[in-house]
């Protein structure tokens, strides 16, 4: 690693990049669309960003879903959706990705 690449990533991480104080990617309720219905998932096992998109995209491909946010370091998964969603489904694509739906949160 060049000292520049290393100056590089400490300003991305020292700076917080699109993180907020909280741990969450952003900062603003961007992702909530209007007219969507928002629902906060508890889910164990994630560890890491591979964990928090294999959840996102296996809870993304149900139908109606506009938005998945999963954060490893809390184990929510914020879903953005057209109408509320079966908790089975949601719970079917967390297995299918590897990890257990805990509940809502």
């Amino acid at each position: 690693m060049t000292a520049e690449t290393k100056i590089e990533i400490e300003t991305v991480q020292g700076s917080g990049s699109c993180c907020s104080t909280d741990g969450s990617c952003h900062d603003t309720g961007a992702d909530a669309q209007a007219g969507g219905v928002t629902t906060v998932y508890q889910v164990s096992g994630m560890t890491c960003g591979h964990c928090e998109g294999a959840v996102s995209s296996e809870i993304s491909e149900i139908p109606g879903v506009s938005s998945v946010k999963a954060v490893a370091a809390t184990g929510t998964v914020t879903v953005v959706s057209d109408a509320p969603l079966d908790e089975a489904a949601v719970r079917a694509a967390v297995d299918e990705a590897g990890y257990e739906l805990v509940g809502q949160g």
